[in-house]
Protein backbone atom coordinates (compact mmCIF):
# COMPACT_ATOMS: atom_id res chain seq x y z
CA UNK A 1 0.00 0.00 0.00
CA UNK A 2 2.62 2.51 0.81
CA UNK A 3 5.09 1.13 -2.04
CA UNK A 4 1.83 1.86 -4.24
CA UNK A 5 1.55 5.37 -3.07
CA UNK A 6 5.53 6.25 -3.27
CA UNK A 7 5.64 4.69 -7.13
CA UNK A 8 1.98 7.23 -7.29
CA UNK A 9 3.99 9.88 -6.75
CA UNK A 10 6.58 9.32 -9.10
CA UNK A 11 4.25 8.18 -11.84
CA UNK A 12 1.52 10.52 -14.21
CA UNK A 13 -1.75 8.96 -13.35
CA UNK A 14 -4.32 9.84 -15.95
CA UNK A 15 -7.91 9.32 -17.31
CA UNK A 16 -8.75 8.98 -20.28
CA UNK A 17 -12.13 9.64 -21.73
CA UNK A 18 -12.01 7.14 -24.70
CA UNK A 19 -14.94 8.11 -27.06
CA UNK A 20 -16.28 7.40 -30.26
CA UNK A 21 -15.56 10.87 -32.05
CA UNK A 22 -12.82 12.50 -29.40
CA UNK A 23 -10.46 10.48 -26.95
CA UNK A 24 -9.69 13.02 -24.20
CA UNK A 25 -6.77 12.87 -21.93
CA UNK A 26 -6.14 14.58 -18.76
CA UNK A 27 -3.40 14.01 -16.58
CA UNK A 28 -3.13 14.46 -12.18
CA UNK A 29 -2.18 18.12 -11.48
CA UNK A 30 -2.51 19.00 -15.53
CA UNK A 31 -5.86 18.79 -16.53
CA UNK A 32 -6.70 17.89 -20.06
CA UNK A 33 -3.40 17.59 -22.01
CA UNK A 34 -4.61 15.75 -25.40
CA UNK A 35 -8.28 16.58 -26.80
CA UNK A 36 -8.15 14.43 -30.56
CA UNK A 37 -10.47 12.70 -32.49
CA UNK A 38 -10.47 8.96 -32.20
CA UNK A 39 -8.80 8.42 -35.52
CA UNK A 40 -6.05 6.29 -36.70
CA UNK A 41 -4.33 6.27 -40.64
CA UNK A 42 -2.44 3.31 -41.67
CA UNK A 43 -0.86 2.90 -44.51
CA UNK A 44 -1.11 -1.23 -45.98
CA UNK A 45 2.51 -2.16 -47.68
CA UNK A 46 1.66 -5.00 -50.49
CA UNK A 47 2.21 -8.10 -47.79
CA UNK A 48 -0.39 -6.59 -45.36
CA UNK A 49 1.85 -5.34 -42.68
CA UNK A 50 0.30 -2.12 -41.33
CA UNK A 51 2.13 1.09 -40.84
CA UNK A 52 0.52 3.81 -38.80
CA UNK A 53 0.99 7.11 -40.27
CA UNK A 54 -0.90 9.75 -38.06
CA UNK A 55 -3.00 9.31 -34.98
CA UNK A 56 -6.08 12.06 -33.98
CA UNK A 57 -6.09 15.50 -35.15
CA UNK A 58 -4.20 14.44 -38.23
CA UNK A 59 -5.63 11.10 -38.93
CA UNK A 60 -9.08 12.58 -39.08
CA UNK A 61 -8.24 14.99 -42.27
CA UNK A 62 -7.37 12.61 -43.91
CA UNK A 63 -11.05 10.75 -43.78
CA UNK A 64 -12.80 10.13 -46.95
CA UNK A 65 -9.29 11.51 -48.85
CA UNK A 66 -7.36 8.70 -48.73
CA UNK A 67 -5.45 6.78 -51.80
CA UNK A 68 -6.00 3.31 -52.21
CA UNK A 69 -2.71 1.59 -49.55
CA UNK A 70 -4.17 4.37 -47.13
CA UNK A 71 -7.14 3.97 -44.88
CA UNK A 72 -8.52 6.25 -41.89
CA UNK A 73 -9.96 3.98 -39.59
CA UNK A 74 -11.93 4.66 -36.17
CA UNK A 75 -11.97 1.91 -34.10
CA UNK A 76 -14.32 2.72 -31.79
CA UNK A 77 -18.10 2.40 -32.51
CA UNK A 78 -21.08 3.06 -31.36
CA UNK A 79 -19.07 3.41 -27.93
CA UNK A 80 -17.35 -0.18 -28.44
CA UNK A 81 -14.15 -1.24 -29.35
CA UNK A 82 -14.75 -2.39 -32.85
CA UNK A 83 -10.94 -2.57 -33.96
CA UNK A 84 -9.09 -4.22 -30.90
CA UNK A 85 -5.68 -3.77 -32.90
CA UNK A 86 -5.85 0.12 -33.52
CA UNK A 87 -7.42 1.18 -30.52
CA UNK A 88 -4.74 -0.53 -28.35
CA UNK A 89 -2.23 1.24 -30.76
CA UNK A 90 -4.41 4.56 -30.40
CA UNK A 91 -4.20 4.47 -26.39
CA UNK A 92 -0.21 3.50 -26.94
CA UNK A 93 0.16 6.67 -28.45
CA UNK A 94 -2.01 9.09 -26.33
CA UNK A 95 0.02 7.61 -23.06
CA UNK A 96 3.22 7.94 -24.80
CA UNK A 97 1.96 11.41 -26.21
CA UNK A 98 0.80 12.26 -21.98
CA UNK A 99 3.48 10.22 -20.30
CA UNK A 100 6.80 12.00 -21.75
CA UNK A 101 8.96 10.39 -19.94
CA UNK A 102 9.76 6.93 -21.10
CA UNK A 103 9.90 6.26 -17.77
CA UNK A 104 9.91 2.50 -16.24
CA UNK A 105 7.05 4.06 -13.79
CA UNK A 106 4.08 2.49 -15.83
CA UNK A 107 0.74 5.30 -14.92
CA UNK A 108 -2.36 4.02 -13.40
CA UNK A 109 -5.01 5.06 -15.88
CA UNK A 110 -8.89 5.22 -15.18
CA UNK A 111 -11.17 4.80 -18.38
CA UNK A 112 -14.73 5.58 -19.07
CA UNK A 113 -16.66 3.20 -20.59
CA UNK A 114 -20.41 3.36 -21.91
CA UNK A 115 -23.16 1.93 -19.58
CA UNK A 116 -23.98 -1.37 -20.54
CA UNK A 117 -21.21 -2.39 -21.96
CA UNK A 118 -20.88 -6.59 -21.38
CA UNK A 119 -18.17 -8.33 -19.93
CA UNK A 120 -15.89 -9.12 -22.87
CA UNK A 121 -16.02 -5.37 -24.09
CA UNK A 122 -15.00 -4.09 -20.49
CA UNK A 123 -12.21 -7.19 -20.28
CA UNK A 124 -10.79 -5.74 -24.07
CA UNK A 125 -10.88 -2.35 -23.23
CA UNK A 126 -9.13 -3.09 -20.04
CA UNK A 127 -6.43 -5.34 -21.64
CA UNK A 128 -5.88 -2.63 -24.48
CA UNK A 129 -4.91 -0.05 -21.83
CA UNK A 130 -3.02 -2.98 -19.99
CA UNK A 131 -1.11 -3.68 -23.00
CA UNK A 132 -0.58 -0.39 -23.90
CA UNK A 133 1.58 0.58 -21.03
CA UNK A 134 -0.90 0.73 -17.47
CA UNK A 135 -0.14 -0.50 -14.47
CA UNK A 136 -3.47 -0.62 -12.98
CA UNK A 137 -6.65 0.14 -15.04
CA UNK A 138 -9.68 1.58 -13.57
CA UNK A 139 -12.90 1.42 -15.40
CA UNK A 140 -15.82 4.49 -14.75
CA UNK A 141 -19.20 4.73 -16.31
CA UNK A 142 -20.19 7.14 -18.58
CA UNK A 143 -23.12 8.61 -17.13
CA UNK A 144 -21.29 8.70 -13.86
CA UNK A 145 -18.29 10.59 -15.10
CA UNK A 146 -21.10 13.09 -17.04
CA UNK A 147 -22.47 13.51 -13.66
CA UNK A 148 -19.22 14.43 -11.67
CA UNK A 149 -18.10 16.29 -14.72
CA UNK A 150 -21.20 18.50 -14.78
CA UNK A 151 -20.75 19.57 -11.27
CA UNK A 152 -24.11 17.28 -9.70
CA UNK A 153 -24.13 16.49 -6.03
CA UNK A 154 -23.21 12.85 -7.11
CA UNK A 155 -22.38 11.92 -3.18
CA UNK A 156 -25.74 13.42 -2.18
CA UNK A 157 -28.40 11.87 -0.97
CA UNK A 158 -30.69 13.26 -4.03
CA UNK A 159 -31.23 12.34 -7.67
CA UNK A 160 -29.70 13.64 -10.33
CA UNK A 161 -30.45 12.91 -14.00
CA UNK A 162 -27.78 13.32 -16.67
CA UNK A 163 -28.01 12.47 -20.66
CA UNK A 164 -24.87 12.41 -22.24
CA UNK A 165 -24.68 12.54 -25.92
CA UNK A 166 -22.16 11.15 -27.42
CA UNK A 167 -20.71 9.99 -30.78
CA UNK A 168 -21.68 6.65 -30.59
CA UNK A 169 -23.62 6.14 -28.12
CA UNK A 170 -26.51 8.21 -25.67
CA UNK A 171 -26.01 7.56 -21.96
CA UNK A 172 -28.95 8.48 -19.56
CA UNK A 173 -27.86 8.10 -15.61
CA UNK A 174 -29.74 9.12 -12.74
CA UNK A 175 -27.32 9.34 -9.97
CA UNK A 176 -27.73 9.42 -6.37
CA UNK A 177 -25.47 8.52 -3.32
CA UNK A 178 -22.52 7.96 -5.21
CA UNK A 179 -23.87 4.96 -7.29
CA UNK A 180 -26.11 4.84 -10.41
CA UNK A 181 -29.82 3.71 -9.90
CA UNK A 182 -31.12 3.96 -13.16
CA UNK A 183 -29.07 3.85 -17.02
CA UNK A 184 -30.02 3.04 -20.51
CA UNK A 185 -27.33 3.33 -22.99
CA UNK A 186 -28.98 4.09 -26.42
CA UNK A 187 -26.59 3.37 -29.67
CA UNK A 188 -27.98 6.55 -31.05
CA UNK A 189 -25.97 9.71 -30.93
CA UNK A 190 -23.52 12.25 -32.42
CA UNK A 191 -23.21 9.67 -35.49
CA UNK A 192 -26.25 8.40 -36.52
CA UNK A 193 -27.04 12.25 -36.86
CA UNK A 194 -24.57 12.97 -38.97
CA UNK A 195 -25.22 9.59 -41.13
CA UNK A 196 -29.37 10.95 -41.04
CA UNK A 197 -28.23 14.22 -42.39
CA UNK A 198 -26.11 12.30 -45.32
CA UNK A 199 -29.10 10.19 -46.20
CA UNK A 200 -31.23 13.60 -46.15
CA UNK A 201 -29.29 15.42 -48.33
CA UNK A 202 -28.91 12.69 -51.14
CA UNK A 203 -33.09 11.90 -50.77
CA UNK A 204 -34.15 15.47 -51.08
CA UNK A 205 -31.48 16.88 -53.30
CA UNK A 206 -29.94 14.23 -55.18
CA UNK A 207 -26.44 15.22 -53.65
CA UNK A 208 -23.50 12.47 -52.24
CA UNK A 209 -21.77 13.99 -49.51
CA UNK A 210 -19.58 12.22 -47.10
CA UNK A 211 -19.82 11.94 -43.46
CA UNK A 212 -17.71 14.62 -42.47
CA UNK A 213 -19.53 16.79 -44.85
CA UNK A 214 -22.43 15.81 -42.31
CA UNK A 215 -20.95 16.35 -39.34
CA UNK A 216 -19.96 19.92 -40.47
CA UNK A 217 -23.80 20.59 -41.27
CA UNK A 218 -24.83 19.56 -37.89
CA UNK A 219 -22.03 22.02 -36.19
CA UNK A 220 -22.96 24.87 -38.40
CA UNK A 221 -26.79 25.00 -39.02
CA UNK A 222 -28.08 21.83 -37.43
CA UNK A 223 -30.98 22.85 -34.67
CA UNK A 224 -33.74 20.68 -33.28
CA UNK A 225 -36.59 23.48 -32.74
CA UNK A 226 -37.59 25.72 -35.53
CA UNK A 227 -35.64 28.96 -35.53
CA UNK A 228 -36.51 32.59 -35.55
CA UNK A 229 -34.48 33.33 -38.37
CA UNK A 230 -33.17 30.65 -40.49
CA UNK A 231 -29.87 30.19 -41.35
CA UNK A 232 -28.15 28.54 -44.39
CA UNK A 233 -24.66 27.04 -45.35
CA UNK A 234 -23.47 26.11 -49.17
CA UNK A 235 -22.94 22.31 -49.19
CA UNK A 236 -20.30 20.83 -52.14
CA UNK A 237 -21.09 17.37 -53.24
CA UNK A 238 -21.73 14.70 -56.30
CA UNK A 239 -24.94 15.25 -57.98
CA UNK A 240 -26.42 11.37 -58.60
CA UNK A 241 -28.34 12.36 -61.34
CA UNK A 242 -25.43 13.33 -63.79
CA UNK A 243 -22.53 12.53 -61.83
CA UNK A 244 -20.98 15.90 -61.71
CA UNK A 245 -19.95 17.98 -59.06
CA UNK A 246 -22.70 20.12 -57.78
CA UNK A 247 -23.48 22.72 -54.77
CA UNK A 248 -26.80 23.98 -53.09
CA UNK A 249 -28.23 25.49 -50.29
CA UNK A 250 -28.89 23.53 -46.84
CA UNK A 251 -31.28 25.69 -44.23
CA UNK A 252 -31.30 25.14 -40.79
CA UNK A 253 -35.01 24.39 -41.53
CA UNK A 254 -33.69 21.16 -44.10
CA UNK A 255 -31.46 19.97 -41.20
CA UNK A 256 -34.14 20.02 -38.54
CA UNK A 257 -36.06 17.79 -40.82
CA UNK A 258 -33.14 15.96 -41.26
CA UNK A 259 -32.42 14.55 -37.80
CA UNK A 260 -35.63 14.78 -36.50
CA UNK A 261 -35.72 11.10 -36.36
CA UNK A 262 -32.59 10.23 -33.93
CA UNK A 263 -33.49 13.37 -31.64
CA UNK A 264 -36.90 11.19 -31.37
CA UNK A 265 -34.96 7.80 -30.14
CA UNK A 266 -32.87 9.99 -27.88
CA UNK A 267 -36.40 11.50 -26.12
CA UNK A 268 -37.97 8.32 -26.13
CA UNK A 269 -35.28 6.76 -24.35
CA UNK A 270 -35.03 10.23 -21.86
CA UNK A 271 -39.01 9.22 -21.23
CA UNK A 272 -38.23 5.29 -20.81
CA UNK A 273 -35.88 6.28 -17.72
CA UNK A 274 -38.25 8.67 -16.21
CA UNK A 275 -41.04 5.89 -16.34
CA UNK A 276 -38.87 4.14 -13.93
CA UNK A 277 -37.85 6.21 -12.30
CA UNK A 278 -38.89 5.75 -7.86
CA UNK A 279 -41.38 8.22 -6.78
CA UNK A 280 -38.62 10.19 -4.32
CA UNK A 281 -36.24 10.31 -6.34
CA UNK A 282 -38.67 11.93 -9.16
CA UNK A 283 -39.34 14.80 -7.03
CA UNK A 284 -35.68 15.63 -6.77
CA UNK A 285 -35.50 15.76 -10.61
CA UNK A 286 -38.70 17.26 -11.03
CA UNK A 287 -37.07 20.33 -8.91
CA UNK A 288 -33.85 19.98 -10.34
CA UNK A 289 -33.97 19.17 -13.69
CA UNK A 290 -32.43 17.08 -16.17
CA UNK A 291 -28.46 18.16 -17.56
CA UNK A 292 -27.31 17.53 -20.69
CA UNK A 293 -23.56 16.57 -21.38
CA UNK A 294 -21.62 15.63 -24.70
CA UNK A 295 -21.41 17.33 -28.10
CA UNK A 296 -24.99 16.63 -29.01
CA UNK A 297 -25.72 18.97 -26.42
CA UNK A 298 -24.37 21.79 -28.45
CA UNK A 299 -27.34 21.26 -31.30
CA UNK A 300 -28.97 24.80 -31.11
CA UNK A 301 -32.51 24.26 -29.07
CA UNK A 302 -31.88 20.82 -28.12
CA UNK A 303 -32.47 21.42 -24.36
CA UNK A 304 -35.56 23.55 -25.30
CA UNK A 305 -36.78 20.72 -27.41
CA UNK A 306 -36.22 17.99 -24.63
CA UNK A 307 -37.95 20.25 -21.68
CA UNK A 308 -41.15 20.36 -24.76
CA UNK A 309 -41.71 16.88 -24.66
CA UNK A 310 -40.70 15.91 -20.90
CA UNK A 311 -42.08 18.97 -19.53
CA UNK A 312 -39.41 19.43 -16.82
CA UNK A 313 -36.29 21.88 -17.12
CA UNK A 314 -33.30 20.85 -19.22
CA UNK A 315 -30.16 22.33 -18.95
CA UNK A 316 -26.73 22.25 -20.77
CA UNK A 317 -23.79 21.96 -19.18
CA UNK A 318 -20.80 24.64 -18.94
CA UNK A 319 -18.51 22.69 -21.60
CA UNK A 320 -20.79 19.73 -22.24
CA UNK A 321 -17.89 17.92 -24.53
CA UNK A 322 -14.96 17.97 -21.53
CA UNK A 323 -18.06 17.16 -18.81
CA UNK A 324 -17.18 13.19 -18.94
CA UNK A 325 -13.70 13.81 -18.98
CA UNK A 326 -13.56 16.42 -16.19
CA UNK A 327 -15.67 13.76 -14.07
CA UNK A 328 -13.02 10.79 -14.60
CA UNK A 329 -9.96 13.66 -13.95
CA UNK A 330 -12.27 14.16 -10.28
CA UNK A 331 -12.60 9.89 -9.63
CA UNK A 332 -8.69 10.25 -10.44
CA UNK A 333 -8.16 12.71 -7.68
CA UNK A 334 -10.04 10.78 -5.17
CA UNK A 335 -9.01 7.37 -5.73
CA UNK A 336 -11.43 5.55 -2.82
CA UNK A 337 -13.77 7.13 -4.84
CA UNK A 338 -12.56 5.58 -7.87
CA UNK A 339 -12.17 2.07 -6.24
CA UNK A 340 -16.09 2.74 -5.03
CA UNK A 341 -17.17 3.76 -8.87
CA UNK A 342 -15.24 1.06 -10.46
CA UNK A 343 -17.11 -1.95 -9.28
CA UNK A 344 -14.08 -3.96 -8.96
Amino acid sequence: MILDKVIGFFSSDMSIDLGTANTLVLVKGKGIIINEPSVVAVQRNRYGKQNILAVGKEAKNMVGKTPGDIEAIRPMRDGVIADFDMTEKMIRYFIEKAHRRKSFLRPRIIICVPYGLTQVERKAVRESAMSAGARQVFLIEEPMAAAIGAGLPVREPQGSLVVDIGGGTTEIGVVSLGGLVISKSIRVAGDKIDMAIVDYVKKKYNLLIGERTGEEIKIAIGTAVPMDEPISMMVKGRDQVSGLLSRIELTSEDVRDAIKEPLKEIADALKDVLEVMPPDLAGDIVENGIVLTGGGALIRGFDKYLSDIVKLPVFVADEPLLAVAKGTGKALEEIELLQQLSNE
